[in-house]
């Protein structure tokens, strides 16, 4: 796809699908990298059991739901990041100058729950509107091991739904977007193939349904990306700093230049899993 199309796709529905941008290699190594961090073979990962040598690779994976910031354990998964693919992309729809926060390793194994109907905007918010996610499918992902469904044009408002708790088992988090003036007939199931990302915009909503699958997962790799000339206030300020300053700089560079890098880099989170059905995910 050409960047302009690219560019015209993305802001019209809010997503798009770059098919098959990593080669079957470069998935295959990135499924190895996983059981590495799964068994704790890469550095500590907060709230998770240490996996027995005696575990199969699939006793260990059968654990995880999600972990978060895996690029921290990884000098794969931080590299992703960076992939020329995805940053192209970020690039046409962001601008020349882009900064990740986060990612998220998903493991998804056959029976466990997706994610309600959000918006990643609620949770990680920018000043100018610029959080994109790239979602890179590890396996081939379906309808019926839990693909992501999305609202095309969800984002175009600029608006924030409100949250509410809920006790769907069909989601691991326990809140969930309402209100917005879409139902489920507009939602459109994104099928695609392992090595396959989707890119899409923080104001998007977007869900997962359960893994229904008889057995095997539906991994995938998520990082957060946005304009690295915008502050991200994640996190409260320091003391006697007004929250209009606040800026998150437990960032990774990975286009252009970063016009805040005189504040340097801090350290900020750390390597966790996502407790199911405990609000888990960031907030």
């Amino acid at each position: 796809m050409r960047n302009a199309d690219l560019k015209i796709q993305y802001e019209r529905d809010g997503y798009v699908v770059l098919d098959r941008a990593f080669g079957p290699g470069e998935v295959d190594k990135l499924v190895e990298e996983a059981v590495r961090i799964c068994r704790g073979e890469l550095g500590a990962i907060r709230g998770a059991l240490p996996a027995d040598p005696a575990d199969t690779d699939e006793d260990v994976l059968r654990r995880f739901l999600c972990v978060h910031y895996p690029h921290k354990l990884s000098g794969l998964m931080l590299a992703t990041m960076s992939h020329p693919a995805i940053v192209t992309a970020l690039t046409s729809v962001i601008g020349p100058n882009v900064k990740a926060m986060q990612s998220m390793l998903f493991i998804k194994s056959e029976g466990e729950p997706g994610q309600a109907w959000h918006q990643d905007e609620m949770f990680i918010p920018t000043r100018d509107r610029s959080l994109t996610a790239a979602w890179l499918a590890l396996d081939d992902a379906t309808i019926e091991n839990g693909c992501l469904w999305v609202l095309p044009g969800s984002h175009r408002s600029g608006v924030l739904y409100p949250n509410r708790e809920h006790d769907d088992p069909r989601y691991d988090c326990t809140v969930e977007s309402y209100g917005f003036p879409f139902d489920e007939s507009d939602a459109v199931p994104v099928e695609v193939a392992a090595g396959s990302v989707v890119v899409f915009n923080g104001y998007l909503l977007h869900r997962s349904l359960p893994n229904t699958g008889r057995h095997g997962y539906r991994r995938a790799l998520v990082n957060h990306y946005m304009s690295a000339e915008s502050l991200l206030p994640w996190d409260a300020p320091p003391a006697g700093t007004p929250m209009a300053q606040a800026d998150h700089r437990d960032i990774v560079l990975v286009a252009g230049s970063d016009p805040y890098a005189y504040k340097g880099l801090r350290e900020v989170r750390q390597p966790r899993i996502r407790p199911n059905r405990d609000g888990g995910c960031d907030r």
